[in-house]
């Protein structure tokens, strides 16, 4: 039996059995998709990492010695620029005492409770350097800006340098499911700035960190999931019934997808799923993709019927002549996807299985589910619109006529929109990973430009021994690396240990400037520091600077706004120094930031192996399913070239690309093979029916021209709704892809069919 008779036989079958088989795939959708109230979606921005990820590994270790760095930065800026004032300083301190009873915090630095220290003859006299802000004097006032502004410790993290803007930071420990715990704690954090602007409506405040990033992830992935999915189905809905002019084919496509959409959504529930904004388009991406296996179905059979066979006759006839293409083109987008499991962020892995899972879905639906409801819905043939069935046709001679021209005219437009790769920087900033209409995004822009910056590179500065951190030569090693980073142009703000010691030293010698050094003495220096200790109030000891044993300090460096580039450049330029001045002081920076500035980088290097073998196995797929190498090897031209000529336009119109651009090619690849198969499966049958090359590219143009159009129009729609997310990966992914699509299009109508009349010359 030849495998023509057995798709017969078993589209007949469905056809019989349509009740049957829609009862059946209604039973497996309703039962699959009631998984979907198990699915999660996290707020922690830890899930774009995985556990074995050595970055995260490092921080995790920082924070077992100096205690977890989840933060909230609170700043304060008086419409009256200058924090120094007692309405300011009396909201500052009423704020401090209110974040201290925000859930899960375990400390609070802020202008107000500084722990300014001051000699009063032979005593250290350790206390805030604001108390009662409401009864300073002018006196009073002037000298805590002086001391504010001179203090290396906070100025440029706690108060802005020009005095204009104040900072609170509160760190919180955080239980082993965080979500619950960010929601709760940016809902105070909140509620108790909505008080404070209610007191003071001259002073404005704003809200950053790293745990508001959480919540802001949060809503970020909620507001795609509800709002963009949505927008999708419609536009795909509106999009078939202009492009097929069909009510009823329509409907069958969106029952479908429906089916297609809630069998997915329904196993990513059932697996333990959660979902970040990296992955939340799932949903979409799926349905966007999907689509094109029903519209070519629907298409084939409006088609017949136009041409006067019946209902199920047309149904036969298109399943015949699609099954082969939608499989190939189902296996190849699968193997597309599954690539996303070489990525190192693991929801890249998790969005590759669901769509793969759901093309999969797709297919199946579409061989049973479709033309079983295609079968049942009353479809008539529909009106031939003028000019559209010879569109395609004279566009194919204009191909024809035209194949030199339009051959070299695609190869440099190609040409020159690839020379753009080289200005592509592949880097991310996380602090823009969310657009400017998230209050987040807001705030942290207007601290970034008025206090001080939020990424951070965090060292451990290792002394050598237990005990040893007073040691002086310990100390001179590290205020020089200290001295070293306060020098570089991208550095806001250092805190490290020896600017504590300097003070104590100054302190102990009755506040004299020219003893603002480090103590020369090792006994003297941990007296002062034990001291210093015993001195300090609740919650405001240097374990967060200092590890158990005394063998190591915290040194943290704030950033100015750096590229993930940037970051990891000035990180190897300090382990140069470390190498040449402090050898064994440190080992490389750890932090969020640093955490950050390295994925795209790990997962550019992890996803180019992915995409390589997704490539090879694509290819190879195509010159064996086409039966000829010279084909195959021509078919990998328009594959290949669309996503080089994206980043190329990409390059010349952004000029960088992070985790977005690290994924694109493996998901474009998969789908922009698509219409290469179609077209390419009607033109070999045509060769192979007896035709040259030219009158085969034009049948080519007649069957399947129309089709690829519809397809890619939906597609590219579909994939260009993200880019009005809210999360930078998503939108531009969603615009990258939408580029390739397009340019995929134009190749597979204006530079394929000139290189297969040019190079596929043998007679059949």
């Amino acid at each position: 039996m030849t495998a023509r008779s057995m798709l017969e036989r078993y589209t007949g079958l469905v056809l019989r059995r349509r009740w049957w088989v829609l009862g059946i795939a209604g039973l497996v959708m309703f039962a699959v998709s009631a998984g979907a109230g198990f699915i999660g979606v996290t707020n922690d921005y830890r899930s774009l990492f995985d556990e074995d990820n050595p970055q995260l590994a490092a921080l995790n270790a920082l924070e077992e010695t100096y205690g977890p760095s989840n933060r909230a930065l609170i700043a304060i800026a008086p419409r009256d620029g200058s924090v120094f004032t007692r309405e300011t300083l009396a909201a500052v301190e009423a704020l401090t005492g209110a974040a201290w009873k925000a859930p899960h915090s375990t400390r609070v630095d802020s202008l107000t409770n500084y722990t300014h220290s001051r000699a009063n003859g032979d005593e250290l006299i350790v206390q805030p350097l604001v108390e009662d802000a409401g009864a300073l004097t002018d006196a009073d006032l002037k000298r805590i800006a002086t001391t504010a502004l001179n203090a290396v410790e906070i100025a440029g993290r706690l108060v802005s340098r020009d005095g204009k803007v104040a900072g609170l930071v509160i760190d919180f420990v955080l239980p082993d499911n965080p979500d619950a715990a960010v929601v709760e704690i940016t809902d105070y954090l909140n509620g108790i700035l909505d008080e404070a602007r209610a007191r003071h409506p001259g002073i404005a405040y704003r809200l950053t960190g790293d745990v508001p990033l959480n919540r802001a992830f949060a809503d970020a992935t909620r507001d795609d999931l509800e709002t963009l999915a949505p927008i999708v189905f419609a536009i795909i809905a509106v999009m078939a019934a202009v492009l097929l002019r069909s009510l009823l084919g329509t409907a069958a496509i969106v029952a479908a997808l429906m089916f297609v959409i809630n069998t997915t959504v329904g196993f990513a529930g059932w697996i333990g799923t959660v979902f970040n904004p990296a992955n939340s388009g799932v949903p979409i991406i799926v349905m966007t993709v999907a689509v094109a296996h029903s519209v070519h179905i629907v298409e084939t059979t409006l088609a017949g019927l136009s041409r006067g066979l019946d209902r199920n006759a047309a149904i036969s006839e298109s399943i015949r002549v699609n099954a082969w293409p939608v499989f190939l083109t189902s296996l190849t987008t699968v193997i597309g996807f599954l690539s996303l499991n070489a990525s190192d962020s693991p929801p890249f892995r998790i969005l590759g299985n669901l769509v793969a899972f759901g093309v999969f879905c797709a297919f199946v639906y579409s061989l049973t589910l479709l033309p079983a409801l295609l079968s049942i819905l009353p479809m008539r043939a529909r009106k031939a619109r003028s000019g559209e069935s010879g569109f395609f046709d004279r566009f194919g001679r204009f191909v024809v006529a035209r194949r030199t021209a339009l051959l070299w005219c695609s190869a440099a437009v190609a040409v020159l929109l690839v020379t753009g790769i080289p200005r592509l920087e592949l880097t991310d900033n996380w602090t823009r990973y969310l657009s400017e209409r998230y209050q987040f995004r807001q705030d942290t822009d207007f601290v970034i430009e008025n206090l001080t910056g939020i990424e951070t590179l965090e060292y451990s500065l290792k002394s050598g021994g237990e005990g040893e951190i007073t040691d002086p030569a310990y100390l001179r090693k590290v205020e020089a690396f200290a001295s070293w980073f306060r020098k570089q142009p991208e550095v806001s703000h250092v805190q490290a240990f020896p600017d504590i010691m300097k003070r104590l030293n100054r302190n102990m010698h009755g506040d004299d400037p020219d003893f603002h050094r480090l103590p020369e003495d090792p006994d003297l220096s941990a007296q002062y520091l034990l001291l210093y200790e015993l001195s300090l109030p609740f919650g405001r000891d240097l374990n967060n600077r200092i590890d158990v044993g005394k063998s190591a300090t915290r040194m943290s460096v704030v950033l100015r706004s750096l590229t993930s580039r940037q970051q990891r450049d000035l990180d190897a330029r300090a382990q140069t120094w470390i190498r040449a001045n402090a050898p064994g002081l440190a080992s490389g920076a750890s932090g969020v930031s640093i955490v950050f500035a390295h994925l795209s980088q790990r997962n550019i290097e992890s996803m180019l192996t992915g995409t390589i073998v997704a490539m090879a196995l694509i290819s190879l797929i195509l010159v064996f399913v086409l039966r000829s190498v010279r084909v195959g090897l021509i078919s990998l031209v328009p594959n290949f070239v669309p996503a080089a000529m994206s980043l190329g336009l990409w390059g010349y119109l952004v000029g960088r690309v992070g985790l977005a651009g690290s994924v694109m090619t493996a998901i474009a690849f998969g789908i922009v093979v698509d219409d290469t198969i179609h077209f390419l499966t009607k033109y070999l049958k045509a060769r192979r029916d007896g035709l040259p090359s030219p009158e085969a590219v034009q049948s080519a143009f007649r069957t399947v021209g129309y089709a690829l159009w519809t397809t890619t129009a939906m597609l590219a729609l579909g994939f260009l709704v993200f880019a009005s997310s809210g999360f930078e990966i998503s939108w531009a992914l969603g615009l990258l892809v939408t580029l390739t699509i397009s340019f995929a299009l134009l190749a597979d109508y204006l530079l394929l069919p000139p290189l297969l009349m040019a190079l596929d010359r043998k007679k059949r």
